[in-house]
């Protein structure tokens, strides 16, 4: 649904990032349909799977895959590059940035290389590039893995005050069921193993 967060429950190799991975459509199913917002990607070719992706869904990585030696301006803006609706969708890339530098506690670091910045700071531009352009679905791989419990909800306070400001879906994976107290629904893994075990 619109707007909704969601945490995706598992333990390592409990198929998390395969999930992810046909959802986003880097990889095919290889059985049965795949829809994304509406669309059945699943259907798609592989350039239309990578335009959809694209222009439909942000990522937040859990090693964050910025340009190291790119500003954070450079970084953030980089998904409009790929995806023109998603450009159109915002009137002035760079005062939408500003504006989500500003809400991410960023606003003097736009023209800083991302390599300098500490990996909190790193996080939150890895969010601001996500949310750019407004996608509908943002998907966040483990991004609170490496923080502590204070920088844990510190970052999902501002992770879930822009998601909220938008109207954006979120998918966020984790092992941490502590989270789940924090999002409107819970899966777990296991949860869908039994379900496709009693479809069989």
């Amino acid at each position: 649904m619109p707007g909704e967060t969601v945490l995706l429950l598992g333990e390592s190799g409990s198929g998390k990032s395969t999930l992810l991975s046909l959802i986003c459509g880097t990889v095919s199913a290889s059985a049965g349909s795949v829809t994304v917002a509406g669309t059945p990607s699943s259907d798609l070719s592989g350039g239309a799977r990578d335009r959809f992706r694209a222009e439909q869904i942000g990522m937040i990585f859990q090693q964050f895959n910025l340009l190291p030696f790119g500003s954070v301006l450079d970084n953030i803006l980089l998904p409009l590059r790929f995806a023109p609706s998603r450009r159109g969708r915002v009137a002035d890339p760079r005062a939408e940035a500003r504006s989500l530098c500003g809400a991410l506690g960023l606003p003097d670091l736009l023209t800083e290389k991302a390599a300098a910045l500490s990996v909190g700071q790193q996080q939150r531009v890895a969010v601001a590039r996500a949310m750019i352009g407004r996608p509908p679905i943002i998907i966040a791989d483990e991004p609170t893995s490496a923080l502590d419990e204070t920088s844990q909800s510190a970052f999902l306070d501002l992770l879930f005050a822009q998601v909220r400001a938008h109207g954006t879906t979120l998918l966020m994976v984790s092992h941490d069921p502590r989270l789940g107290a924090r999002f409107d629904r819970v899966v777990a893994m296991k949860d869908i193993a039994h379900i496709e075990r009693q479809a069989a």
